[in-house]
């Protein structure tokens, strides 16, 4: 009986350990993130950022005619489509289509999160937009129309929210590991290629983007943190 007591008390210490060490990872990272996110916001608002950003966008454009992306023409149309990943009626779309999976499973907190993460990410990304006002690149080098302001990268920035949460929900959803790790490395693929469009296409410059990478990542780990929480109170929980 002692013996079993003793196992029992190891147990439950180990299973401890880890929950700790997955709380000290995920605050780690929302601290690298938002530290991140604010260097970069200070060399934007200082205008030391400008020239990195300027010889970037630059090296993507005819040195000639700032209108004219570098590469075979099928790849400016390829971005604008690759883009579109990273607006808002695809994301939507998304959510509706992950939101509805969690509602037929009767996973009312899950689903909850998710749309705290959708819509608390919109607000903080508008919210950023407004305090830091930054002007979009130069009109010449736009090859796609916008109208908000530039700091940071809303398409970066929403993308890694939302693909980033919905790859942590169905993470939890289901039982393999290499299919956890595909679901991770495919919202990080996702999330990268909108980011890298939006500095091809002209529309935001580098900084921007790595900016809204950096919150963006934050206010996943946070969601994620709130749905590893959820999962030991049985609220988003693997199959069984």
């Amino acid at each position: 009986m002692a013996n079993r007591r003793r196992q029992a008390i190891s147990r439950a210490w180990a299973r401890l350990v880890r929950v700790d060490a997955v709380l000290l990872l995920s605050l780690l990272i929302v601290v690298s993130c938002v530290w991140t996110f604010f260097k970069l916001a200070d060399a934007v608002t200082t205008r030391r950022a400008q020239h990195f950003d300027e010889q970037i966008m630059r090296a993507l454009r005819d040195p000639v005619d700032l209108s004219k992306a570098v590469g075979p023409p099928w790849l400016t149309g390829a971005m604008r489509d690759l883009t579109s990943l990273g607006s808002a009626p695809v994301l939507v779309l998304f959510v509706l289509a992950v939101g509805g999976s969690l509602l037929v499973r009767r996973q009312l907190h899950a689903l909850v999160l998710l749309l705290v993460a959708t819509f608390g990410g919109a607000l903080l990304n508008g919210l950023l937009k407004d305090v830091f006002e930054r002007e979009r690149p130069h009109l010449a080098m736009r090859l796609t129309e916008v109208n908000s302001t530039s700091f940071p990268s809303g398409h970066a920035m929403d993308s890694a929210v939302i693909y980033l949460t919905l790859a942590a929900l169905l993470a939890r959803l289901v039982e393999p590991l290499a299919l956890k790790l595909y679901f991770l490395g495919l919202a990080v693929l996702l999330t990268f290629v909108v980011g890298l469009s939006r500095v091809y296409l002209g529309v935001h410059y580098p900084s921007d983007v790595l900016a809204g990478w950096a919150a963006g990542l934050a206010w996943a780990v946070l969601c994620s943190t709130a749905a590893s929480y959820l999962q030991r109170k049985g609220s988003v929980e693997p199959p069984k």
